[in-house]
């Protein structure tokens, strides 16, 4: 009978230890995808096979293909950047291909060169122009900095709808009569879920207060809460909660109605995951409905900026928005999946009320510290 309950509490440990991994799991301790690309083309209303658009991109990507610090002094200036125009028009070329009928399009860098930023790093936006010579279905490629940086991603809106370049899937099909409700719907649920599983710091949110979920207070401690029935209620009023905020300023940030300053927001997310996870080992809230409601506004400005940076689709905006958000609302409820029947199986264990817990509350808030610190 020892030898028995020896192996369920090894195994439950390994089961926590697990959960916990495929959370903090991540080659960076970033929130969101480091490398990443965003190309948008636009045809034109009076001649529907040439697209105008931009191809942003970070410089610290560029430098792999093109070396603009020429003086070597370890600071690249504007003047150096617009240098090496010849070389940034021949790498548009390699790097973004086209072919329609078997045909290959011509993609060329035109207009003038200019800056931006994204997550407080340095991006170039490149005038681009497509054109090609008859009607049908358009096979985009991209090819930029796979060979060197697998991880690398490009987020893509072409007339609207949104394309998500990966070493995977470096080529996709546009077609200008192929929109439909139902392609829309389809891609930007997909997008929903997509983000809220690679949103480390969202994933940390839901963890840091489904933690304390399975337990009760009592007398200064925390304590097995042996009603399964009031955990799952606890948790549907967090999730709840969840949910109702951050869809409201989703869908207002996304239909202009809120112009939120995008790195305060993304500071907001991150000082929300350190308070939750704070609370959880010196609990000044208990009833977490209406905090996680207050903090769930501020992730739902964080979801629209990745929504705007998709591009809504021209045709159908307010069917993108809800199937974005309903992705992102199926990609939680997989997460829920897997973390509550994990919580309910060690919550009877002293280890996770003394030290596991708390622990992970700890590594969470450590976390979220540096991404505080960095968005700043």
């Amino acid at each position: 009978m020892k030898t028995i309950l020896i192996f369920k509490k090894l195994v439950s440990i390994l089961m926590f230890c697990g959960f916990m991994g495929l959370c903090l799991l991540s080659s960076n301790v970033a929130a969101h995808q480091l490398s990443t690309a965003y190309i948008e083309l636009n045809s034109l209303p009076n001649n529907p096979n040439v697209f105008t658009g931009s191809w942003q991109i970070e410089i610290a990507d560029l430098e792999y293909n093109i070396d603009f610090d020429q003086n070597n002094d370890g600071d690249i200036t504007w003047r150096e950047v617009l240098a090496q125009k010849v070389n940034l028009d021949a790498y548009v070329v390699t790097s973004v291909l086209a072919k329609q009928k078997g045909n290959q399009c011509t993609i060329s860098l035109t207009g003038n060169l200019k800056m931006t930023e994204r997550f407080n790093q340095p991006y170039l936006v490149m005038p681009i122009e497509l054109n090609c010579f008859a009607n049908g279905a358009i096979f985009i490629e991209y090819q930029a900095l796979f060979a060197v940086n697998p991880n690398h991603k490009a987020i893509a809106s072409i007339n609207g709808q949104p394309f998500v370049y990966s070493v995977k899937q470096s080529v996709f099909e546009f077609d200008l009569k192929s929109t439909s409700y139902l392609a829309t719907f389809v891609e930007f649920s997909y997008q929903g879920v997509l983000h809220i599983w690679k949103g480390l710091d969202h994933i940390l949110f839901l963890v840091a207060l489904l933690l304390t979920c399975v337990l009760t207070r009592k007398s200064g401690q925390w304590c097995e809460n042996s009603s399964n029935e009031q955990i799952f209620i606890q948790t549907a009023w967090i999730v709840t909660a969840f949910t109702i905020a951050h869809s409201i300023t989703l869908t207002a940030t996304a239909l202009d109605f809120l112009s939120p300053n995008i790195q305060w927001v993304e500071i907001g997310i991150a000082i929300s995951v350190l308070l939750a996870a704070l609370n959880n080992i010196w609990p000044l809230v208990l009833r977490l409905g209406w905090i996680t409601f207050a903090f769930g506004l501020l992730h739902g400005m964080g979801f629209a900026s990745v929504l705007g940076d998709l591009g809504l689709s021209q045709d159908y905006t307010v069917l993108s928005v809800l199937a974005f958000n309903l992705g992102v609302e199926l990609g939680q409820l997989a997460i829920l999946a897997i973390a509550i029947p994990v919580l309910i199986t060690i919550k009877r264990f002293n280890w996770y009320r003394k030290w596991a817990m708390p622990s992970g509350s700890l590594g969470i808030a450590l976390i979220a510290l540096l991404w505080s610190i960095e968005r700043v």
